[in-house]
C-alpha cells in the first residue's frame, strides 16, 4: 500500500512539474530598427502580453549630443496599447511571411523587424517598407513608443546635467501634444514627477511637466 502511495504522489509531482502551462514562456512581440543617421541609431522594443516592456536604444539621442550613447528601460505597457500591438501581430499572422513590399527606388526608411514567439509558434520577417497594414500600423505604434521613451531618457540627462535645457525639451512635447498626444506618457511617468518634485526647477518647467504626467492618466494615452 506504501509503494502505491509512494508511486501515485510521484506521478502527481512529475506531471505538475511538466506541465506546459508552468513552463510556457510569456507571448512576446518585438520590434527592432537599425537606421544609420537616425536619431537613435538602432533601437528595439519588446513587449510580453502580461505588459512587461523593455526597451533598448544605441546612437545619438538628439541632435545636440556629440556622443553615442546606450540606454535600457524597463516599462509597463498599458492594457490598450498591449492588446493592440497582439491583435495586430495575430492580423499580420504573426511575421511568419514576407512583410517586405519588395519595391524598387523605394526610400530606406531603416531596417525594420517585426518578431513573434510563444510556446506555440514563432515568426520573424525584415522589411523596410510594408504593404501589409497591420504591420504599417505596428511599425507607426512601436515608433511613436520609441520616441516617448527617447523624451524621457533626454529629460533624464537634461535634468542631472543642464537643469536650464528642461524647459525646451518639455515646451516641445507640450507643443507636440496639442495636435499629437505622446503613446505610453505614463512609461516616463518617473521622470515627470521627479521634475514636478525638484525645488531646483523653475516653477514654469515644473507646471509643465505635471500636465503632462496628467495626461498618461487619460485612456488612451
Amino acid at each position: 500500500m506504501l509503494r502505491v502511495y509512494t508511486f501515485v504522489t510521484l506521478l502527481i509531482l512529475l506531471t505538475g512539474f511538466a506541465s506546459p502551462q508552468s513552463n510556457a514562456d510569456p507571448a512576446t512581440v518585438t520590434f527592432t530598427i537599425d537606421f544609420p543617421g537616425s536619431l537613435p541609431s538602432h533601437y528595439s522594443i519588446q513587449v510580453q502580453r502580461n505588459g512587461a516592456s523593455r526597451y533598448e536604444s544605441s546612437g545619438r539621442s538628439s541632435s545636440e549630443s556629440q556622443r553615442d550613447d546606450e540606454f535600457s528601460y524597463n516599462f509597463t505597457t498599458s492594457e490598450a496599447t498591449r492588446q493592440r500591438i497582439f491583435e495586430l501581430a495575430a492580423k499580420a499572422e504573426y511575421f511568419q511571411k514576407d512583410l517586405d513590399a519588395h519595391r524598387k527606388n523605394m526610400a530606406f526608411t531603416g531596417k525594420k523587424t517585426l518578431a513573434y514567439k510563444d510556446s506555440t509558434r514563432t515568426g520573424e520577417s525584415t522589411y523596410n517598407y510594408s504593404q501589409n497594414l497591420p504591420a504599417q500600423e505596428l511599425t507607426d505604434l512601436f515608433q511613436a513608443i520609441s520616441a516617448t521613451l527617447e523624451f524621457g531618457h533626454r529629460l533624464a540627462d537634461d535634468r542631472r546635467y543642464q537643469k536650464l535645457a528642461l524647459a525646451e525639451e518639455l515646451k516641445r512635447m507640450e507643443d507636440s501634444a496639442r495636435t499629437s498626444p505622446p503613446v505610453e506618457i505614463q512609461a516616463i511617468a518617473p521622470i515627470l514627477q521627479q521634475i514636478v518634485n525638484d525645488p531646483g526647477v523653475i516653477n514654469v518647467t515644473r507646471a509643465r511637466a505635471q500636465r503632462l504626467l496628467e495626461s498618461g492618466a487619460k485612456p488612451g494615452q
